[in-house]
């Protein structure tokens, strides 16, 4: 019996998450030939100021790519 987990960082729908189970589970039984009833897949969501790459939160990273953003302002000083 396949057993999926996966952890993600929350801020997706409920309809990407449901894409998600679906596409895990066909990906499953066409690897492995499991049948669909046989197949458990787990998505856990944690909120982005707890999951980090290279000791950078997802958070964190956001933040600061919305402080690098260009701005739309047209005074050159500005940017």
């Amino acid at each position: 019996m396949p057993f999926i987990d996966v952890t993600l960082a929350q801020g997706r729908s409920d309809e990407q998450i449901r894409a998600l189970i679906h596409e895990l589970t066909a990906a499953a039984q066409r690897a492995v030939g499991a049948p669909a009833a046989n197949i458990r897949v787990v998505v856990r969501e944690v909120p982005p100021t707890h999951f980090a790459a290279g000791d950078v939160t997802i958070a964190e990273r956001a933040a600061t790519s919305a402080n690098d953003a260009p701005s739309n302002s047209q005074d050159p000083a500005v940017r």
